[in-house]
């Protein structure tokens, strides 16, 4: 008879052990990959910065463009290079230098092949891949003729819209906003 209970003992002690550490599990928070990945990069904030559309060897236009990018920081340490000013550049290349966007139609223009580039250009001058992402916030043509007002302000035109992103956020504020 003692044999019985201490079986039924250990099988409820089982079964409760289990049924524990099951919720246990079930209850815990997920480890997010993305976050220990985003943990890992820093927001690299970039300025505002008007690019000249040449054509013929005149101005033919103006790029307004705010790109920011990723960078990881631990590649980043002590690596002390004007992150801003290369990016300025690699800027220069593709838009100016390459003929990247086609004006007369915009929409052919693609977003990610231009960030791939730009990513591409920047892990290259720098010798490793440093730059995770590239966030392009705004990127808008001005044509020279819209630039020559004559009369008032109800004759300014708008820029071309070719990309328009979101605002930049620090990694940790989109973690805090998603919880």
């Amino acid at each position: 008879m003692i044999k019985l209970i201490l079986t039924g003992a250990w099988v409820c002690i089982v079964t409760l052990g289990t049924v524990y550490f099951s919720v246990v599990m079930a209850t815990a928070p997920a480890k997010d990959p993305d976050a220990e990945k985003k943990a890992a990069l820093e927001l690299v904030k970039g300025e505002s910065i008007t690019l000249p559309m040449i054509s013929n060897g005149k101005v033919a236009g103006y790029f307004l463009s705010k790109i920011s990018f990723m960078l990881d920081k631990e590649k980043m340490k002590g690596v002390d290079l004007p992150m801003t000013e290369y990016l300025t550049d690699e800027l220069f290349t593709l838009l100016v230098g390459n003929k990247m966007v086609d004006i007369a139609d915009t929409s052919t223009f693609n977003v990610d092949e231009f960030r791939k580039g730009v990513k591409e250009g920047l892990n290259k001058r720098l010798g490793d891949e440093i730059v995770a992402d590239v966030l392009v916030e705004q990127l808008d043509y001005l044509a020279k003729s819209d630039t020559r007002v004559s009369g008032g302000a109800e004759n300014v035109k708008q820029p071309v819209k070719i990309v328009e992103g979101t605002t930049a956020e620090t990694p940790a504020a989109a973690a805090s906003e998603s919880h």
